[in-house]
């Protein structure tokens, strides 16, 4: 016979809906997205009013979409087409908020045993044990919300979640107000209990480590749509859109023309908009008659007080430190070298370079720490180019790069590459 965790650890969750609001102040906004998560940790990550927590909403039954599907495995929650809209407290959907909302007259055991009041008393005991174990937490069992810690009060609520055996998880950024020792050992713990489970879990943040730390993938929102999906590493690395780049941590974008491509050597040279600086980027597939934008993010870039020689970096400039800040253990300089750059250090660098406003300073940018984004108008769609990958293997090379264009997204009879391959 086979176990619930292994029944469950098959189950996928499919997502399809559209959602509009229709209040004054948002009345433009619409969610529509689709897909499907497997077992393990899926991340949303998106800027405020992306609508992360209106998807959660819509999957746990709190809103309701005005089309679509919701369904795991076989179990349709939403499906108006078929008349059919599960409540919440049926859909077999654990929804964990910031807020916790643990009864704070009840002990752990009774906030924890809450949803299991139509099991009878032996299973209830049972079921709440392993729970507390799993969280460590057992200890805790006659206290109240009031009596633990904050680190303490979160694996309750998870454990009051997970007690019910939900087939999928909705974590909408609970653990935002913890350390990040306590919040690693939470998740440390729940993924543990996931592994002997195995179900679907929708994760919201806003922190680029915990993305990296958590998901096997992650899927990113903005503006009701998805923009983006993949593993960490493919959305977040190397990003396709300014909008991701943000979200990732590029705090330099630049606006840039195509100036010259040197295939020879891998890279490709562009001018940054409204100067005469030219950077060198990773040779792209891109559409040299159409803007670009190069994204470089801040700890990326070193700085020197003399200027350096002997270095690989291709990006070497002059400028002057037109501000520096420190934030908690960072120190923000802004660097003007014909356009402006945000620079992240150390305190011990800034004293070591001995780094004022006003001074000059060197910086330097390694080819492969510039990502070179570009959206093209086909039609009237609007279509993100991955330019991380080179020149397709069947193209002549950057002379053909809008042949290759025209062969990748569609295009009229005979559009071709007009050399043969080399």
């Amino acid at each position: 016979m086979t176990s619930p965790a292994a029944r469950v650890s098959q189950e996928l969750l499919t997502v399809t809906i559209q959602k509009r609001f229709s209040g004054e102040r948002e009345s433009s906004f619409l969610l529509d997205v689709e897909f499907v998560a497997a077992k393990g940790f899926t991340i949303l990550f998106g800027a405020s009013g992306a609508g992360k927590t209106t998807l959660l909403d819509c999957i746990a039954g709190l809103q309701s979409p005005e089309s679509g599907k919701i369904a795991i495995g076989d179990f349709v929650l939403f499906d108006p087409a078929a008349r059919v809209n599960v409540p919440p407290n049926r859909r077999s959907v654990g929804y964990l908020l910031q807020s916790l909302a643990l009864f704070p007259h009840m002990t752990v055991q009774e906030n924890v045993q809450y949803g299991l009041a139509a099991l009878d008393e032996g299973e209830r005991e049972s079921r709440c044990r392993v729970i507390l174990e799993s969280f460590r937490i057992a200890d805790l069992a006659r206290r109240r919300p009031g009596e633990i810690s904050g680190g303490e009060r979160q694996r309750v609520a998870l454990a009051r979640t997970l007690v019910t055996r939900p087939r999928v998880l909705l974590l909408d950024e609970p653990l935002t107000a913890l350390d990040a020792v306590t919040r690693s050992q939470i998740l440390d713990d729940l993924r543990a209990w996931n592994h002997a489970h195995g179900i679907p879990i929708l994760y919201v943040t806003h922190q680029r480590a915990e993305v990296f730390a958590l998901g096997e993938r992650v899927i990113v929102l903005d503006a009701g749509r998805i923009i983006a999906r993949g593993s960490p590493h493919e959305v977040l690395q190397r990003p396709e859109s300014e909008t991701v780049a943000q979200l990732a941590g590029f705090e330099n974008i630049f606006d840039c023309s195509f100036v010259a491509a040197h295939p020879e050597q891998g890279t490709m040279t562009c001018r940054v908009a409204n100067s005469t600086l030219d950077l060198e980027v990773p040779l792209s597939r891109v559409d040299t008659s159409q803007p670009l934008r190069v994204g470089i993010r801040a700890g990326d870039i070193l700085l020197a007080s003399l200027p350096p020689q002997g270095l690989s970096a291709r990006n070497v400039f002059p400028g002057v430190i037109s501000s520096l800040e420190q934030r908690d253990v960072t120190v923000v300089a802004k660097v003007n070298c014909g356009a402006e750059f945000e620079v992240h250090l150390t305190p011990a660098a800034r004293d070591s370079l001995q780094l004022q406003v006003g001074g000059k300073i060197w910086l330097v940018v390694k080819t492969y720490s510039c990502q070179v984004m570009q959206t093209v108008d086909s039609g009237g769609i609007k279509i993100l180019i991955f330019t991380g990958d080179p020149t397709p293997k069947s193209c002549c090379g950057i002379t053909c790069v809008r042949a290759c264009l025209r062969q990748l997204w569609g295009s009229p009879a005979g559009a071709s590459c007009t050399k043969p391959p080399a």
